[in-house]
């Protein structure tokens, strides 16, 4: 598995995130994890088009935009104009998910498929080998700073299980919590992607882009 790390900009400091982004870029991260909420699916609000417009100019990392919306066919063709590399929704917002996962493959962009902790992976079975990536949920979304849920671990393993037996290559991504503590079990598990934030990178206490180095070594040689 290739050892991915994807910064959580809704965790970063705004009144510097220029700057953060720049540490990020130095930092070789692999991709910018956007989050993307409408008040609706999560009761929070994150992040907004005009963000978007202004970062896409000014940095080369890969955006993922992932989607905490209700009606996510309405956001697709924004944020694919906006730069997207890849938008992820979540599973639990429609049955016509693999209408969905068409809509972005016709943007051109790549897809992810997000599930809730609640949410069973079996849910995602069949739509596999159309998903680039899984992002399997660690806390309830809509807020950052939340305690890391470890019964997602078994459900990690079983989506693990999942795209091995089909033969298929895709990404593992885990959300929320993501540390020094909790990276082991879940690579372990069969995690290869870990969306860093207060937990990681952007816990304050040094410099991002020296804690984006520190932690990305980490999760490649735990």
């Amino acid at each position: 598995m290739v050892i991915k790390v994807s910064a959580s900009l809704d965790c970063a400091d705004y009144l510097n995130l220029g700057e953060e982004v720049k540490k990020l870029e130095e930092a070789k991260i692999d991709m910018l994890h956007i989050d993307i909420m409408d008040g609706v699916f999560v009761p929070n609000f994150a992040l907004g088009t005009n963000l978007l417009r202004k970062l896409r100019p000014a940095t080369s990392l890969l955006f993922d935009v992932h989607l905490m919306v209700q009606n996510p066919e309405s956001f697709i063709p924004l944020f694919a104009d906006l730069g997207a590399d890849m938008i992820t929704f979540h599973a639990e917002v429609s049955s016509r998910l693999h209408q969905l996962v068409d809509r972005i493959k016709k943007e051109g962009k790549k897809v992810g498929l997000a599930l809730n902790p609640s949410t069973p992976p079996e849910l995602l079975s069949y739509l596999l080998p159309y998903l680039d990536l899984v992002l399997l949920m660690t806390v309830d979304p809509g807020f950052v700073g939340q305690k890391f849920i470890p019964e997602v671990i078994p459900k990690v393993e079983k989506v693990r299980e999942m795209v091995e037996k089909k033969g298929l290559n895709l990404d593992i991504a885990v959300d929320g919590g993501i540390g020094e503590k909790t990276v082991p079990p879940l690579k372990r598990a069969g995690a290869n992607v870990f969306v860093a934030g207060t937990t990681s990178i952007f816990s304050g206490r040094e410099d991002v882009e020296k804690a984006a180095l520190e932690f990305k070594e980490f999760c490649e040689k735990c």
